[in-house]
């Protein structure tokens, strides 16, 4: 059985000896494509491959096709948006992710963006602080949590809203769980995203939800791009000159928001939520774990396709 670890964006060394490690244990052949910088070296290094270990990197129609001895995609880090899922299950794929592993990485950085809006980014005058401020987190999953977790360090009041979590969860951890997506905005100050890209989720963070947020507002999206509406986020930032919008998550408008919003709005160059030594090692070795247990013992626990 050969295993390949294809990733454009590398994991850190210490963490593809671990890989290394997993799966040469196990008695399969490791492979490693890194930095390629054409499909076609990755639609030829599929071929023969059994198993892929993935971050970012497209798994479509195309690449299944050419992987014709392939049972099982394993994407380092909790999104899976960049798999065809309904393409892979008709090829007989098993894809998987490794939740939780980077969530403790992007839970940090989130509020590390956040100090660095209320500071003003540093630019040498007086900000403010989170000590005190009404934090909304939209979606209660392994990397709400952890937000949740730091943010009381920092004396914030946590409030929460999950459709799919229940409230007594959320209020376990000492956060207030709200009904509605529309009163976790009208409640909260700041907002930290972490809803995946869906066909429900795609633009529906838009001017009506939020234009009723409280003065000074901030919105932190360490999710996906995909979610917000852009074009109407552009108009409410026009329209309220309280309102910042930092991001992990390059806007496709990236050019307007940094003209217009200056020192309202921040982007990273690349998306930074689990680039971290330690996320990279967790991911990636719950990966080559996870693949060792599908193909030894065919355990499909974190499966995302039907």
């Amino acid at each position: 059985m050969k295993v390949l670890v294809a990733t454009d964006k590398p994991f850190a060394k210490v963490a593809v000896d671990g890989i290394r490690k997993e799966i040469e244990a196990a008695g399969y052949e490791f492979a490693l494509l890194e930095k390629y910088t054409d499909k076609a070296q990755l639609l030829d290094a599929v071929k023969d491959a059994n198993a892929i270990i993935i971050r970012s990197d497209i798994i479509d129609a195309e690449v299944l096709d050419a992987a014709k001895e392939l049972k099982i995609v394993v994407r380092a880090g909790a999104g899976y948006d960049n798999v065809d899922l309904a393409a892979a299950t008709a090829h007989n794929v098993c894809v998987m992710n490794t939740p939780g592993q980077n969530s403790n990485a992007v839970a940090e950085l989130a509020l590390g963006m956040m100090v660095y809006a209320v500071r003003n980014f540093y630019n040498g005058t007086s900000g403010t602080e989170l000590m005190g401020k009404k934090l909304g987190i939209h979606a209660y999953g392994n990397v709400g949590r952890n937000v949740a977790r730091v943010a009381k360090g920092f004396g914030m009041e946590v409030y929460a809203y999950d459709a799919f979590c229940p409230k007594e969860v959320i209020e376990k951890d000492g956060v207030k769980a709200l009904d509605s997506a529309e009163e976790l905005y009208k409640t909260c100050q700041v907002v930290s995203l972490h809803i995946p890209a869906t066909a429900e989720t795609k633009n529906s963070i838009n001017y009506a939800l939020l234009k009723d947020m409280p003065k000074g507002a901030m919105l932190v999206n360490t999710a996906r791009k995909e979610v917000i509406n852009e074009a109407e986020l552009i108009k409410l930032m026009e329209d309220r000159a309280d309102f910042k919008y930092i991001t992990d998550i390059m806007p496709a408008a990236n050019a307007e928001f940094a003209e217009k919003f200056a020192g309202r709005y921040f982007s990273t160059p690349k998306k930074m939520g689990a680039q971290t030594a330690e996320a990279n090692i967790n991911a990636g070795i719950a990966a080559a774990q996870q693949i060792v247990g599908f193909l030894k013992d065919g355990c499909e626990k974190f499966r995302v396709n039907k």
